[in-house]
């Protein structure tokens, strides 16, 4: 029987769908081509070919996009129907819990799988990303530190599970070896997006932004070409460095250039665009026009049901657009979704509040969104994402303390932020205005409304440069 490059057996393989599956694992490996069509045709020429479906349908079951969950359950019903050997029933049980919204039923059968089948590199890949949507930094890491000392450099893949476990210690507060591992994954292979932006985290995560913008822009020719599917995300870290620096016309930039002007429809480009558009309306930029393209790509994904943390990320651009219909819509799905699932729970206790709070801000009901924002942010890393991703509601909630006159509050999330990041210019910002004198001033809330209240100096962009200094 044929196999893998890491030696698992591959049931009713071929010579020529072999080359096809390694290439579309190859491709999934360092997100760069097209792992999807390799795989069709695979199926098209051996249909008893059980891996080649069950990686596709890992593939769509990870978009987290509706139209690809469907797709992928219509898949796995193939995959039921043949015969399969151990690993791979292990993978379609694993695929039915996923399907499901069960993401922690199916990292945990995964934690079980790859200490069985260590040399599964797809197994590892997506447990990984099983981790990151369900934000579960710990298992980041020690899924890999489980299996790498089954690993050898002569097993192929070994650079790409040094890649993730980079991640992992990223997402675990442990940057120098974070860094020190992404290094010299990359090293062994240097098209590995995964790795390079592992240590893009580790500088975000420490404030060292324009060393962000110095390996993100010397490593540009690795991860910006056109059949790299990570392109959008690196470009979003690069805008995060400038945005740091106070550099808002470079984020625009950005926004309008590479992270924006193919108008994808990839739901993880969506996410950072509405997210990058926020920050961008929180240090007082006027993006109005571009929340109304944004808008109009997240009809198709937006469901309130499938995965909750796009569906916070869609309210956003609904609100940036004015869209009230849509946003009452989605809230109203996240407050009567019923079913048992864990998807389901997160939508009810994480994502509907988090949802809320941003929805409050939006509208000027800044002490109502200091409530709803304080109240989840603990908790809201449950439901998908990475640190750099989750700061947007810690930086929501220190704004509308500001905003709301709770200068107590404003001036402990200053401290609290200050604390991890003591050179951000942001950061330093937040806690200027939070201890100076406090002053009648007449502000437009984000819907035109006049408010005129006691509050501290507003932001203002152009002083982020000049708060390097001494505080």
């Amino acid at each position: 029987m044929l196999t893998d490059r890491q030696g698992n057996a591959l049931t009713g393989a071929t010579a020529e769908t072999l080359q096809q599956y390694n290439r579309a694992v190859d491709a999934f490996n360092l997100y760069r081509g097209d792992p999807v069509t390799p795989l069709e045709q695979a199926i098209e020429t051996a249909p008893d070919f059980p891996m080649a479906r069950i990686a596709k349908i890992y593939l769509f079951a990870l978009a987290t996009e509706p139209a690809a969950a469907a797709a992928a359950k219509a898949e796995l019903a193939a995959v039921n129907d043949s015969r399969l050997n151990d690993r791979e029933a292990s993978h379609a049980a694993i695929l039915a819990q996923l399907l499901a919204g069960e993401w922690s039923a199916a990292g945990l059968a995964l934690d079980y799988h790859n200490l069985r089948y260590p040399h599964d590199l797809l197994a590892l890949q997506a447990g990984h990303l099983v981790d990151f949507y369900r934000a579960n930094a710990r298992n980041l890491r020690d899924r890999l530190a489980r299996v790498l000392p089954r690993w050898s450099p002569d097993i192929p893949g070994h650079s790409i599970v040094q890649g993730m476990y980079a991640f992992g210690l990223e997402e675990t507060g442990d940057y120098a070896r974070a860094e020190q591992v992404g290094r010299q994954a990359l090293d062994l292979q240097p098209l590995d997006c995964w790795a390079h932006h592992a240590i893009a985290h580790v500088m975000e995560m420490q404030g060292r932004a324009q060393d962000g913008i110095s390996w993100m822009t010397e490593r540009e020719p690795y991860w910006s070409g056109d059949d790299n599917l990570f392109k959008v995300h690196n470009w979003w870290h690069l805008a995060l460095c400038h945005l740091d620096l106070g550099q808002t016309k470079e984020v625009l930039a950005l926004y309008d250039g590479p992270i924006r002007q193919a108008r994808s429809a990839v739901v993880l480009d969506m996410i950072d665009a509405s997210a990058l558009l926020w920050r961008l309306s929180l240090t007082g930029q006027d993006v109005k026009e571009r929340w109304q393209e944004l808008a109009i790509a997240w009809d198709q994904h937006a469901d309130g049901q499938l995965y909750p943390f796009n569906d916070w990320h869609a309210v956003m651009a609904y609100l940036g657009a004015g869209r009230d219909a849509q946003v009452e819509a989605l809230l109203a799905t996240l407050r009567n979704n019923l079913h048992s699932s864990e998807t389901a729970t997160w939508a009810r206790r994480i994502g509907l509040p988090l949802a809320e709070g941003f929805v409050a801000f939006w509208r000027g009901h800044y002490t109502t969104a200091a409530e709803r924002l304080n109240s989840v942010r603990f908790i809201a890393n449950a439901f998908g994402g990475s640190h750099a991703q989750r700061d947007i509601i810690d930086w929501t909630l220190t704004e509308a303390a500001l905003r709301g006159g709770n200068r107590e509050l404003a001036e402990g999330m200053a401290n609290e932020r200050l604390a991890l990041k003591p050179h951000s210019p942001i950061n330093r910002d937040f806690l200027r205005r939070a201890t100076a004198p406090a002053v009648a001033e007449r502000q437009i809330d984000c819907q035109g409304a006049q408010l005129v209240a006691p509050r501290s100096l507003p932001l203002r962009p152009q002083t982020y440069a000049r708060s390097i200094g001494p505080l």
